[in-house]
């Protein structure tokens, strides 16, 4: 199994609603990964792209087989890492909560907000305690190059703004939707928080490329969100989607100069000599370069 030491892929492509398949890999072969976290939402798809090793994975599964809720985010994440992954880009589907989000553009968030219920957002716990610090949770170097692609193409893309993270499946009461207007949210989504602050503790650099595709259920002249109408704009969208990640991946830098690869480095809290062994075997890729003696 690949190791750190013998990266697989040095960038990761989590592909949301309408993104199952990441075409312009070449060199393409597939690995299943067991993690202590359970098995990922498929198995990785291992390729190069513009001249970068990647890693692509369908989150809900090829064919779309997970709730948000079901998505097994701890052995995604924790996969990206054995592979040897130190950046992802995050594809979702959003809903918009501003009239200048339109269907059919992008946007990079900075912020998440989380509105999720009883979800496991840790890879710690089991006799070892850290607190990562996640005030701006999103890696600036990635997000920076997802937003000049789209400059660059001339695609219409938000740089910023706050995704609150719902837990679904269910879309939105009109009463939520006008709630978080009213806090200052932008975008509307189900699974990117959980993500990033995983990425975070694995401290692998994390920023997501949102396409907008309805007006979630708040807006007085479009009709409440459906599957159909969301599907419809992916669809329209998706290759515009794939042609910004190609560009994402050819611009990033080769070395991280980011504090992400560092975010654990103060957040370890117990004392390293009860550590249980459990623990220490578990996370060895996460945290061993912290222990050692």
């Amino acid at each position: 199994m690949a190791t750190q030491k013998h990266k697989s892929a040095e960038i990761g492509i989590i592909g949301g609603s309408g993104l199952y398949t990441m075409p312009g890999l070449t060199r393409v072969r597939e690995i299943r990964i067991t993690t202590p976290f359970g098995k990922p939402s498929d198995a990785y798809v291992l390729g190069e792209l513009e001249g970068r090793k990647v890693a692509f994975l369908a989150r809900h599964g090829r064919g779309h087989l997970l709730l948000p809720s079901e998505v097994p985010y701890r052995a995604n994440i924790f996969g990206m890492k054995k592979l040897g992954v130190e950046r992802i880009i995050s594809v979702s589907a959003v809903g918009s909560l501003r009239e200048e989000y339109k269907p059919l553009d992008m946007a990079v968030p900075s912020q998440f907000f989380d509105r999720t219920r009883g979800r496991v957002s840790t890879f710690f716990g089991g006799g070892i305690v850290a607190h990562i610090g996640f005030a701006d949770p999103v890696c600036a170097t990635v997000q920076n190059a997802l937003a000049a692609v789209c400059d660059s193409i001339n695609v219409t893309c938000h740089h910023g703004g706050t995704y609150v993270c719902m837990e679904g499946p269910a879309f939105s009461t009109l009463a939520e939707s006008n709630t978080y207007r009213a806090w200052g949210m932008d975008l509307i989504g189900m699974t990117n928080l959980t993500e990033a602050k995983l990425a975070r503790e694995a401290e692998i650099c994390y920023a997501t490329l949102a396409m907008v595709t309805d007006y979630d259920c708040w807006h007085p002249h479009h009709d409440a969100v459906t599957v159909s109408q969301v599907i419809e704009c992916l669809n329209r969208n998706v290759e515009h989607a794939q042609n910004i990640i190609r560009g994402a991946v050819a611009r990033m830098p080769r070395e991280r100069t980011c504090k992400c690869g560092s975010a654990l480095a103060h957040a370890i809290l117990t004392d390293r000599r009860k550590i249980p062994a459990a623990a220490r075997k578990r996370l060895d890729i996460i945290i061993g370069k912290y222990l050692k003696a």
